[in-house]
C-alpha cells in the first residue's frame, strides 16, 4: 500500500499550493546592520578597539551574519541575493564617505564668512577684513555665460550633423576622432591655446575675460557634442519616417520631431558641461588673470574669477594668512552652490521642456 500525501484544501475544494517559501521580515536588513553596529560600539567601548577595526568587525558581521540568517529560512538562492545586495550597499556608503566629507568640510570652514557684505564687497583697496568676493562671483557668470554662449550652438549643431547628415561619413568619423581627443585635453593646454590665440591680435601679455570664455569653450564643446549626440540617437527612427511620410522637409523634421524629443537630455548635457568648465582654474590662470575690482567688460582688462580667487587667496596669501583661507573656504563654497544650482535647475529645465505623454 503506497501513501499519499494531499495538498491543503481551500475552501472552494481546490487544492492550494504556497507560491512563495518562508521568508525573513522586512525589517531583517535593518536589524541586522543595528546587531552589527551595537558590537562594533561595544567593541570599541569595552575592547578599546579603534574606529576603523570597529567599521571592519561591524560590516563583517553584517556581510556573514544576513546571508547565513537569509540561508537558514530562505535558502541559498535568496542567501546568494543577500550578499549582493551587502556589497553593493558598502560600495555605495564607501563612495559617499568622501563626498560627505568634502561636503561638510566645505560648508563648515565656509559657512561662518558669508555675508552680506561677503557678497557685495570686492577686494579693491581691502587688506585683511572687509573684503568680499563680489567681483569674482560676477567674472565667473560673464565668462561661463560667454563660454555657454559660444559652446552651445557649436555643440549642438556638429552633434546634428553627425546624427541627421553625415551618418556613416568619412567626415562623420574624423570629427568624431576629434571631439573624442578634444574630451581629453587638460584644461591647461585649452587655456595656452586661448592664449597664444589673443596674443596674435593684442600680443603678449594680453588677459581678458573674453580669452577665459573661449578657453572654456574649447572644454565644452566636446561634452555638449557627445551629450547631444546620444540624446538625438535616443529618438526613434520612427518618429522622423512618420515625419517624412507626411511630406515634412529634414531640417523642419529635425527642428520640430527629433530636437523637440530629445531636449531634456540635451539640456542636462549642457548644463554639466557648464557645471564641469565653471571650477576650471588653470586656462583663467593663463588667459583671464586676476584684479581685486570688479570688471564687467569681458573685452577689456582682467577678470577675477572664483576658482583663481581661490587659488591666489591660498597660494599667495601675504601677511594675512587666516583671512585670505576664511575667504577662500568662502568662495568655495559659493563655487559648490552655484555647481548645485545649475545641476538643480537642469532637472527642471528638463522636466518641463520633456515630451509629454498622455494616459
Amino acid at each position: 500500500m503506497t501513501d499519499t500525501t494531499l495538498t491543503p484544501v481551500d475552501e472552494t475544494g481546490r487544492h492550494s499550493m504556497p507560491l512563495q517559501g518562508a521568508q525573513l521580515p522586512r525589517y531583517a536588513p535593518g536589524l541586522a546592520a543595528g546587531i552589527a553596529v551595537g558590537i562594533a560600539v561595544l567593541a570599541v567601548l569595552l575592547g578599546g578597539v579603534g574606529a576603523v577595526a570597529a567599521v571592519m568587525i561591524g560590516w563583517v558581521l553584517l556581510a556573514v551574519g544576513l546571508p547565513a540568517w537569509s540561508r537558514a529560512v530562505e535558502g541559498p538562492r535568496k542567501a546568494a541575493d543577500r550578499v549582493a545586495g551587502v556589497l553593493v550597499w558598502s560600495a555605495f556608503a564607501l563612495a559617499m564617505i568622501p563626498l560627505v566629507s568634502l561636503v561638510w568640510t566645505v560648508v563648515s570652514k565656509g559657512l561662518p564668512i558669508l555675508s552680506a557684505q561677503f557678497f557685495q564687497n570686492s577686494m579693491r583697496g581691502i587688506l585683511g577684513e572687509g573684503g568680499g568676493i563680489y567681483h569674482a562671483v560676477m567674472g565667473t557668470l560673464i565668462i561661463t555665460a560667454l563660454a555657454t554662449l559660444i559652446s552651445v550652438p557649436i555643440g549642438v549643431l556638429s552633434a546634428i550633423y553627425l546624427v541627421e547628415y553625415g551618418k556613416g561619413s568619412k567626415l562623420a568619423r574624423v570629427i568624431t576622432f576629434l571631439v573624442d581627443v578634444m574630451t581629453g585635453i587638460p584644461s591647461i593646454v585649452a587655456g595656452l591655446f586661448a592664449y597664444a590665440l589673443f596674443v596674435i591680435f593684442f600680443g603678449p601679455g594680453v588677459r581678458m575675460g573674453f580669452g577665459g570664455s573661449v578657453a572654456l569653450s574649447v572644454l565644452m564643446i566636446p561634452i555638449v557634442v557627445r551629450a547631444t549626440e546620444e540624446m538625438l540617437k535616443l529618438v526613434p527612427d520612427e518618429l522622423r519616417e512618420a515625419s517624412y511620410a507626411l511630406g515634412v522637409p529634414k531640417w523642419r523634421t529635425i527642428v520640430k520631431v527629433v530636437l523637440p524629443t530629445a531636449v531634456a537630455g540635451i539640456v542636462t548635457g549642457v548644463t554639466l558641461a557648464v557645471a564641469r568648465v565653471a571650477g576650471e582654474t588653470a586656462p583663467l590662470l593663463i588667459i583671464a588673470g586676476l584684479t581685486t575690482g570688479a570688471n564687467f567688460n569681458p573685452f577689456s582688462e582682467r577678470m577675477a574669477t572664483l576658482p583663481v580667487f581661490i587659488f591666489y587667496a591660498i597660494t599667495e596669501p601675504g601677511i594675512y594668512d587666516e583671512e585670505m583661507a576664511a575667504y577662500a573656504w568662502g568662495a568655495a563654497l559659493t563655487l559648490v552652490t552655484l555647481v548645485m544650482v545649475l545641476n538643480v535647475a537642469a532637472r527642471v529645465i528638463g522636466s518641463v521642456f520633456a515630451p509629454k505623454t498622455g494616459r
